[in-house]
């Protein structure tokens, strides 16, 4: 039978219609082909393919990951802020930040490819340039995002990452935070510790957990096994985390992308920080977290034309598939 659920901290609501799909191993795409290596500008050996790199790990010469402002930018640090506008109209310079984290020297697709002790490495660059852009006082939000596969949103197949800082908060996310701090006015409650809370006493949405750290299904989920990696702790910012925790994040981050690429055959997928804003106050009660969306159900006129996501496996179904796999 189908159940509209309600997302308790976006507040958007979502079908949850079985009936319209068959078992999740149905769901199963061919994996992606590789790229052809001559041409790609990450791999070692074309760094002039690039722009200079902003950060690096490296073993003397050798990179281990590489961070380079993004060749074709949607934003730019070197643009002035201000806002133009007659009342109706607004507009403001191109003005931000658009960088790639190039995560190895290997050219593979998925994190789960690399050495799993560089794993840590990448989430604690990740850290490392938010808290650099941070420190640019014109820029209020930052991303950071993974598109794997083409239908994802990739154009290159190297392991690679993007962070996008804006002058502005999206309103999506400024929408969580009003919430959010509704919610702790009127109850003196936090939403997210509530949620966690819950879910980690049912335990039918959650895939595994780590001292800190759970993986769950979302009681909204958008798509079929889209997968959350929470933080137990009260805790808006992802860039403060500490190094245990930035270990903590990097193993669960690796074995929910195994589980979920073992589980839909290596589909497409985004991965999305989302964190506080980088600049102002804080938000109050709304938690960070990590978002893994497979992309195997593409949007239609319903869900434009709406804002409702239809998904056809029940998160509580998809846990258990989960956490059922060896991986």
């Amino acid at each position: 039978m189908s159940e509209l659920r309600r997302d308790p901290i976006a507040g958007s609501w979502v079908i949850v219609a079985p009936e319209r799909a068959a078992r999740p191993l149905d769901f199963r795409r061919p994996p992606p082909q590789p790229a052809a290596r001559e041409s790609c500008p990450f791999c070692p050996g074309r760094e002039s393919m690039t722009p200079p790199e902003i950060a690096s790990v490296r073993d003397g010469d050798r990179w281990r990951v590489r961070v380079v402002p993004n060749k074709f930018p949607a934003l730019r640090v070197e643009e002035d802020w201000r806002e133009d506008g007659d009342g109706v109209l607004t507009s403001m310079p191109g003005v931000g930040a658009h960088e790639v984290v190039i995560e190895g020297p290997e050219h593979v697709l998925s994190l789960t490819e690399l050495p799993p002790e560089r794993l840590p490495e990448v989430v604690a660059m990740y850290r490392s340039r938010l808290r650099d852009l941070q420190r640019d006082f014109r820029l209020a939000h930052g991303l950071v995002f993974k598109n794997v596969g083409e239908r994802a949103g990739a154009s290159l197949e190297h392991v690679h990452s993007q962070i996008i800082a804006t002058p502005v908060v999206p309103e999506r996310v400024h929408l969580e935070f009003e919430r959010c701090a509704g919610f702790l006015r009127a109850t003196r409650r936090c939403r997210p510790c509530d949620l966690v809370a819950r879910d980690l006493k049912e335990g039918v949405r959650v895939v595994e957990e780590s001292p800190r750290f759970a993986v769950v299904e979302p009681w909204a989920a958008k798509a079929p096994f889209e997968t959350h990696i929470v933080t137990k702790e009260h805790a808006a910012h992802f860039e403060a985390i500490d190094d245990g925790a930035v270990a903590e994040v990097a193993g669960l981050l690796r074995s929910a992308l195994q589980r979920v690429e073992r589980a839909l055959d290596s589909p497409a997928y985004n991965i999305l920080f989302h964190t506080a804003p980088l600049n102002g106050a804080s938000p109050e009660g709304w938690h960070w977290r990590i978002e893994i969306i497979p992309r195997i159900a593409g949007l239609a006129g319903f869900e434009w034309g709406t804002g409702f996501f239809i998904n056809t496996v029940p998160p509580e179904k998809a846990a258990a598939y989960l956490r059922d796999l060896k991986i």
